[in-house]
């Protein structure tokens, strides 16, 4: 095996003289004798020189642009600019050719491409600096959030995929059947008859890992979930996918209080691995988001860079008020009585992500954490407050995404989930088993769900979520 480019770099002077072999794809070639060599290990390239009178022409022919190439040769201090050691190619071999014309149809042109046009092309966007330096981090932070939950004495928690609960009480779920679709069994009243299926049920693609969580904390006192949910929200927006990652912590004894502080401290810990283990993708992401910035009209333009909104979220505590506290900074607001805002504010009404994001980056300049929501707009398992009108839900809002985590203490007392199961349409044969842990040793307990890709979304300045997952998924796409 080779030695990455990324360890080459590291080391810099320190392996001069060495004879080495890399591999990788030739990024540029210039002067008839320069290679720029990536292998995904770092956005940074290696310059190869070639001597051009050493090997046949034939295959000096191959080295084009995107071609995989083996290099073998000795690491030397270079002379020119832009690199502090160069590769003195005395063997190289072909490995995968590329050639102008299909290069020429795809993202490896060696010119800037619009971010449409590499979603059109997921299969090869990953070889583009932007992607790699996105999903480079990517799997840094998802490093990053199980540490953090295994340093704090949680238990990972693997919940089910396929599942006959919607946790939500949305409805908008992927159905998993083996039924024949063109002529699937029917009952004698004419509908679908599910005890023929797999499962002998209905069931679908989870919605969230949070209820069957729920069933664990209250044995392990501490774990998490993260894996894949699916909604089946017919939404195009650059905010929503079909298919996402989910973090969802379940702690048993923790109120809301400790579940906002836990909050806090989890996100401004993912935000400082990515300071500190990401350094070089992030001042790459910096740049373009700065070049993003400076071709918007200067209203829309973000007051600070991608790193500093990132130092903004680790040096600052966050704002924590009520749902109704900010109902009313919003009503009072000179947005709001100028009619700025396209959606209604009102007590009771679920806030837009305007609302959001006014909060955020107008009137706080900070991580915001709404509590308190009215009960209609949350979901049965929230604990009602002693109000009556409202539930112990939380919400996190970050600048430029609006909410990144949702959260609750959830309702531990048997006779008020009953209440509420009856309220929201639940019948309570279908979540037995959740209201068995109801039944006996209940404790207060609080979790929340953070969505990855959001948070992706926040530490890379990408815009839309389609850019932070590998391949996305969403209304009539399902490529790749």
């Amino acid at each position: 095996m080779g030695v990455s480019i990324k360890e080459l770099l590291l080391q810099s002077t320190q392996v001069v003289g060495s004879t080495i072999t890399v591999q990788g794809w030739v990024r540029a070639f210039r002067s008839n004798r320069f290679l720029q060599i990536n292998d995904g290990s770092t956005l940074g390239t290696l310059q190869a020189v070639i001597d051009f009178n050493a090997f046949p022409e034939e295959e000096l022919r191959k080295l084009t642009t995107a071609a995989a190439v083996k290099l073998s040769g000795e690491v030397v201090e270079s002379i020119g600019s832009g690199q502090s050691i160069e590769l003195l190619v005395k063997h190289f071999e072909v490995l995968g050719l590329a050639a102008a014309d299909d290069v020429q149809r795809t993202v490896m042109q060696p010119k800037r491409h619009s971010l449409d046009f590499l979603r059109e092309q997921a299969h090869f966007r990953f070889r583009t600096n932007t992607f790699g330096a996105v999903f480079r981090i990517r799997h840094s932070v998802s490093y990053a959030i199980h540490h953090y939950f295994h340093s704090h004495g949680f238990y990972y928690l693997n919940t089910p995929i396929v599942t006959g609960s919607d946790a939500e009480g949305a409805g908008e779920m992927f159905r998993v059947t083996t039924l024949d679709a063109q002529n699937p069994p029917l009952t004698e009243e004419g509908k679908v008859d599910f005890s023929q299926d797999f499962f002998g049920k209905p069931v679908n693609l989870t919605v969230s890992g949070q209820l069957e969580a729920e069933l664990a904390a209250l044995a392990l006192g501490k774990v998490y979930t993260f894996g894949p949910t699916f909604r089946a929200e017919n939404s195009n927006t650059s905010r929503h996918l079909a298919e996402f990652w989910m973090i969802e912590p379940e702690v048993a004894f923790n109120d809301l209080q400790a579940n906002m502080d836990l909050t806090e401290d989890f996100l401004k810990y993912i935000c400082r691995f990515v300071l500190e283990n990401c350094q070089e993708d992030l001042q790459f992401l910096n740049d373009r988001d700065q070049q993003e910035q400076a071709q918007k009209p200067q209203h829309e333009r973000n007051e600070l860079s991608l790193i500093e909104r990132i130092q903004f979220v680790v040096e600052n505590p966050f704002k924590r008020l009520s749902y109704t506290e900010a109902i009313d900074v919003l009503k009072n607001s000179n947005h709001y009585k100028k009619k700025k805002f396209q959606y209604d504010v009102a007590w009771g009404i679920d806030l837009q992500s305007e609302h959001e994001r006014y909060l955020v980056e107008k009137e706080f300049k900070c991580p915001v954490i709404l509590t308190d929501y009215p009960a209609e707009i949350k979901a049965f398992y929230m604990r009602s407050n002693d109000d009556g009108k409202t539930v112990a839900a939380m919400d996190v809002l970050f600048p430029g995404i609006g909410e990144i985590v949702g959260g609750s203490q959830r309702e531990e007392r048997l006779e008020v989930l009953q209440q509420k199961c009856a309220a929201f349409g639940i019948p309570e044969e279908e979540l037995w088993w959740y209201m068995d842990t109801r039944r006996i040793g209940t404790v207060p307990h609080a979790g929340f769900g953070l969505g990855l890709e959001r948070m992706i979304m926040f530490v890379t300045g990408m815009t839309n979520i389609r850019d932070v997952i590998p391949f996305p998924r969403t209304p009539l796409n399902a490529s790749f």
